[in-house]
């Protein structure tokens, strides 16, 4: 079990073509944690997917004024607690309001919160002062 406390502060630009290195980043970040193996690589599939669609919506809703911006993301552990935060300057959304996507339909979007939902344990999403913040949270032991 995982019992160290890590914080990992990573800001990218806003640009998908970093969504590669922040998958790898999550995935590295899993795979260094204190936990059985198949369940190291499990959790490092699911928190590349999570992140890289947090992310990916993230760069793709954001505000015109702030396209140059950059996206935030803070990934923490601690007492077998996985955190992950993703700052954006968006419009915002109501979480809630997402429907579940019609998988009968051959569309390449509007899965992105059905699978962070599917795959991390809680997702919040709030405005903030400095913009908005969806964060995720994942149980590791």
């Amino acid at each position: 079990m995982c019992e160290t406390a890590v914080n990992l502060d990573i800001v990218v630009p806003n640009e998908t073509r970093y969504l590669r290195f922040v998958g790898a980043v999550a995935e590295q970040l899993a795979k260094e944690l204190d936990i059985q193996e198949d369940q190291r690589d499990t959790l490092a599939f699911n928190l590349n997917l999570a992140l890289t669609e947090a992310v990916a919506n993230a760069i793709q809703y954001s505000v015109a004024a702030h396209a140059k911006d950059s996206v935030r993301i803070c990934l923490s552990v601690k007492d077998a607690y996985l955190s992950v935060r993703v700052f954006d300057h968006g419009g915002g959304f109501d979480l809630a309001a997402v429907p579940t996507p019609d998988f009968g339909e051959l569309c390449e979007r509007g899965r992105g919160i059905f699978f962070i939902r599917s795959v991390m344990d809680s997702v919040q999403y709030r405005k903030t002062d400095s913009g908005n913040v969806l964060e995720m949270r994942k149980k590791i032991a």
